[in-house]
């Protein structure tokens, strides 16, 4: 957890009961944006203890899935309109995605519209592959999406 929290007090919600799915209707390579949510839900907030769900940073109606274009996009919602944390949310996503869905979907991390004051530039780095694979080339930026990813603290 980082020193001097942006947000200190933020509003934690009750996580949802998960959806028991025996079987898929699609088929095995098809993808919806519950069984996308389902992985990652439970991503825990890089300054808080909570998951990206509790805090309302994900839901999944900010999950979309386009099969025939091959295409996901998650659109999530930080806290506060200045979270430094929202690059961090983002790769956290982009690396959890990655490994769990075939590489032949394109996938579109964004913030929502009007829920940050540097949406534009958020937005840009977290789809620019160059940036992306830079920024997880930092190993204290690698700690930290891994901390988020795969803490047992939830």
């Amino acid at each position: 957890m980082t020193l001097g929290l942006i947000n200190a007090n933020p509003v934690v919600h009750a996580k949802k009961e998960r959806v028991v799915r025996n079987e898929d209707p699609h088929g095995d390579d098809a993808v919806d944006p519950l069984e996308i949510y389902d992985f990652v839900r439970d991503i825990r907030d890089p300054e808080h203890p909570y998951s990206l769900e509790q805090l309302s940073v994900l839901s999944e109606e900010s999950i979309t899935v386009d099969e025939k274009l091959g295409r996901i996009l998650i659109t999530f919602t930080p806290t506060i309109q200045h979270c430094s944390m929202a690059t961090v949310i983002g790769l956290c996503l982009r690396v959890k995605l990655k490994e769990c869905f075939p590489p032949h979907f394109k996938v579109d991390i964004k913030v929502a519209p009007g829920s940050h004051a540097d949406e534009e530039s958020v937005n840009k780095l977290l789809n620019d592959k160059e940036r992306v694979a830079a920024a997880l080339e930092n190993p204290n930026l690698c700690q930290l999406v891994d901390e988020c990813l795969y803490s047992n603290e939830l």
